[in-house]
C-alpha cells in the first residue's frame, strides 16, 4: 500500500515547513526505523513542501489508519513538532491518490508558482537520494518513473512548465517596482547552491551586470570563476552588503546568514546605500525576519512571495491537469492488472506443463513431429489469449478476484505459490503520458 505524508504551502505556514526541512535527515532515519510497516520511502523536501512517499507493508485497508498515525508520530518525534499541530498542517494520501498527487506535484501543478520548472528536478533528486540509501522499493520506483514521464508530457504538450516560471523570477517580478534601472543595480548573491545559478540567470535576463557572490561555506571563488562574476572574501560580507542595492540569498545553510547585527553594521558604514532590497529564497530562512524593521531595508521572503503568486493561465493548467488525470488513471489500471499477473502466470504454467507432459509421452511412443508440437504450442497460446484479455479487463474494473478465484476453481492453479516467487524490479513501466 502506498502512503504519502504531505505538508506544503497549501496546508502549513512557512515556519513549520522550515522546521520540517531542517529535520529532513532525522525524519528520513526515523521512517526507516519503522521497518515493520515501512518497506520503502522517498522523502521530498523543497522550499515550499515536505513530503514522504512510503511503501507500507500492510495490504489490509483496516491497517491504513494505524499506519498513518505511526508515520505522523515518527515525523512529529523526529522534527520536534506537536502531533496535533502537524496533523492539522498536513495531508495524507493513500493508494491511488498517491499517484495522482505525485504526478501533479512533479508537473508543477501544486507549486507556489504553477508550472515552475525546478520541481521536476527536485523530485528526480529525491528518488536518486533514496536509491543511494537503499530505501526504494519496486513500487516506489515505478511510481516515480511514471511521474517523471508525466511531467515531461505536461511540459511538451502544454508549455505550462516553461523556463520562465520559477520562484526566483516571481521574486524579481515583485521587485520591479523597487528597481528603477536593473543595469545600474549592484547585486550581492548569497549562496552557491541549487538556486544560485537560476537566480544569476534571471538577474542577467533583466540586464544586471554588477553581481558579486558570497558563500557561507567558502565556495564563492569557485562559483564566481565558473559564472564570470566577482567573489566576496569570507570577511567581506558587511562591506558587500553596504554597497549592494539588491541582496538575493539562496544558501542551503541551516542558520541565518544575514542577522540583524550584521545588517545594522552594514547600514551604518560610511557611503552605504540608503535603501536595499533583500530577497530571501532560502528554506530554512537565510535572513533574520527582524531585519525588515531596520530603516532602509526591505525584505521579501518566501512567505511574502507566495502570497503574490499569480493566477495560472486557465487553459494551460486545465490541459495539464487532464494529462495528469489520464496518467493517474492509467497507473491505477496498470496497478490493478498486477493483481491478476500471478494468476495468469500460474495458469500459463499449468497449461504448458500439461502440454509438455503430453508431448513427452507422444515422443516416447514414437508419435508426433516438430510441426505438430509447434502447432500444439501455438494452439495453447491462442486458447490462453482470451483468458488473459478477460483477466486484465476484470482487473481494470476492480474485479480481479473473480478471475483469480475462477482460475483456481477450474484449473486448480496455485496462485499463492506464484505470488511468493521473487519478481524483478519494474523500473520502466509503460505510461500513457509521454
Amino acid at each position: 500500500m502506498l502512503l504519502c505524508f504531505s505538508s506544503s504551502h497549501r496546508t502549513a505556514d512557512f515556519d513549520l515547513l522550515e522546521r520540517l526541512e531542517r529535520h529532513a535527515p532525522a525524519i528520513t532515519a526515523a521512517l526507516s526505523e519503522h521497518s515493520d510497516i515501512v518497506s520503502g520511502s522517498v522523502v521530498l523536501a523543497t522550499c515550499n513542501r515536505f513530503e514522504a512517499y512510503l511503501d507500507i507493508d500492510e495490504p489490509l485497508p483496516a491497517a491504513r489508519a494505524v499506519s498513518t498515525e505511526a508515520v505522523l508520530d515518527a515525523v512529529s518525534s523526529a522534527a520536534g513538532i506537536d502531533p496535533d499541530l502537524l496533523r492539522g498542517a498536513s495531508a495524507v494520501y493513500s493508494d491511488h491518490a498517491v499517484a495522482e498527487h505525485l504526478f501533479a506535484v512533479t508537473s508543477g501543478l501544486e507549486s507556489v508558482v504553477v508550472g515552475e520548472g525546478e520541481i521536476a528536478g527536485q523530485v528526480r533528486r529525491a528518488l536518486e537520494s533514496a536509491r543511494r540509501d537503499g530505501s526504494v522499493t519496486s513500487e516506489l520506483e515505478r511510481l516515480f518513473q511514471v511521474a517523471s514521464r508525466t511531467s515531461r508530457g505536461v511540459k511538451n504538450r502544454t508549455g505550462i512548465m516553461t523556463a520562465g516560471r520559477s520562484l526566483v523570477r516571481l521574486a524579481l517580478d515583485l521587485a520591479e517596482s523597487r528597481i528603477s534601472d536593473w543595469a545600474q543595480t549592484r547585486v550581492l548573491l548569497v549562496g552557491t547552491g541549487k538556486y544560485a545559478g537560476a537566480s544569476l540567470a534571471a538577474l542577467r535576463d533583466r540586464g544586471v551586470t554588477d553581481v558579486r557572490v558570497y558563500s557561507p561555506s567558502g565556495r564563492a571563488a569557485k562559483f564566481a570563476l565558473s559564472h564570470d562574476i566577482a567573489p566576496v572574501a569570507a570577511d567581506g560580507l558587511v562591506d558587500a552588503l553596504a554597497e549592494s542595492d539588491l541582496v538575493v540569498t539562496c544558501s542551503a545553510v541551516t542558520d541565518y546568514v544575514l542577522t540583524r547585527p550584521i545588517l545594522v553594521e552594514a547600514v551604518a558604514l560610511p557611503g552605504a546605500v540608503e535603501r536595499r532590497l533583500v530577497i530571501d529564497l532560502g528554506l530554512p530562512r537565510n535572513v533574520d525576519p527582524t531585519v525588515a524593521e531596520l530603516l532602509g531595508v526591505e525584505l521579501l521572503d518566501l512567505e511574502t512571495i507566495s502570497i503574490h503568486a499569480p493566477l495560472t493561465e486557465l487553459q494551460a493548467a486545465d490541459d495539464a491537469r487532464s494529462i495528469v488525470d489520464a496518467a493517474a488513471a492509467e497507473y491505477r489500471a496498470r496497478t490493478a492488472e498486477q493483481e491478476v499477473t500471478p494468476a495468469l502466470v500460474a495458469l500459463r504454467k499449468h497449461v504448458f506443463d500439461v502440454l509438455d507432459a503430453e508431448i513427452e509421452r507422444a515422443r516416447n511412443r514414437g508419435d508426433g513431429s516438430e510441426q505438430t508440437e509447434a502447432a500444439l504450442r501455438h494452439l495453447a497460446g491462442v486458447l490462453l489469449h482470451t483468458p488473459s484479455v478477460r483477466a486484465r479487463e476484470l482487473a481494470r474494473q476492480g474485479d480481479a478476484q473473480s478471475f483469480i478465484d475462477g482460475a483456481a476453481a477450474v484449473f486448480g492453479v496455485d496462485v499463492d505459490a506464484e505470488r511468493a516467487r521473487p519478481r524483478l524490479t519494474a523500473v520502466d513501466d509503460e505510461s500513457a503520458a509521454s
